[in-house]
């Protein structure tokens, strides 16, 4: 509903109607909206099942993900300093996983899913708004047909209580406003840089995991912490000079 107010004031409209009768843009909306909701799914399910270091870590592998896949499939490249950075994140993001004890499939699965949809929403010739709003209405009928499912087997959380119910409808508000930022994010800045920027959100992760949920960090997580942000210190140094000094243009012979 919120979408789809901001959807008709923004006089976002009409191509909404555009994108709908397009159905190859449709179909790709799809598939965003169905990695959008494995994404969501394995986080809520990462931190109901205390394991919200381990989501952190996804989201930490999910900026080289998106710089890799910048590379492949968007022909960006990358300074040698730039680089260097790349490789001093992966050392940190190969420490933290290593003395995990185990195969991360939540934190692989997070990072492959959103690292996906980064990619398919920068390609796409939709707003982020108009986007954002038909992989909603795309997910909303499941959505609703599994919560009667577990309202009929009395599991369902949402109805239960007006407090609870409140706080969904909250959650829905706090998840769109980022998604949003990010989606427009993709369509003005290269997909490396914004790589590079998504380290802030594991960042937070990790420390609610530590601070609220009182979960367990380490010398070895430390260090790899450092790694990571010295990573992106060296990336955002790097890539301010480059704005501040731009290569010169050759003269015309």
């Amino acid at each position: 509903m919120l979408l789809a107010i901001l959807t008709v004031v923004s006089g976002q409209g009409q191509e909404t109607r555009e994108v709908l009768r397009d159905s190859k843009r449709l179909l790709v909306l799809a598939l965003t909206a169905t990695l959008l909701s494995v994404n969501w799914g394995l986080f809520i399910y990462g931190v109901l099942s205390a394991q919200v270091v381990e989501t952190s870590l996804g989201y930490f592998l999910n900026p080289l993900v998106s710089i890799l896949l910048a590379l492949l499939f968007l022909k960006e490249r990358l300074s040698l300093v730039q680089s260097v950075a790349v490789l001093l994140a992966v050392c940190g993001v190969a420490q933290f996983g290593w003395f995990l004890g185990r195969l991360p499939w939540i934190a692989l699965s997070l990072t492959l899913t959103f690292g996906l949809y980064g990619l398919l929403r920068k390609t796409i010739a939709v707003s982020p708004l108009v986007g954002l709003l038909i992989e909603t209405a795309l997910m909303a009928p499941p959505a609703l047909a599994l919560v009667l499912i577990l309202s009929n087997q009395g599991r369902a959380a949402f109805g239960s209580s007006a407090k609870l119910s409140l706080l969904f409808f909250g959650a829905g508000v706090v998840t769109t406003l980022p998604l949003l930022w990010f989606n427009s994010a993709t369509k003005l800045l290269r997909l490396s840089t914004m790589g590079f920027l998504q380290y802030l959100a594991p960042t937070l992760q990790l420390l609610v995991g530590v601070i609220v949920f009182r979960e367990a960090f380490t010398m070895r997580q430390a260090i790899s912490f450092a790694l990571i942000w010295s990573a992106i210190a060296i990336y955002l140094v790097s890539l301010l000079r480059s704005r501040r000094f731009p290569d010169p243009v050759p003269d015309a012979d």
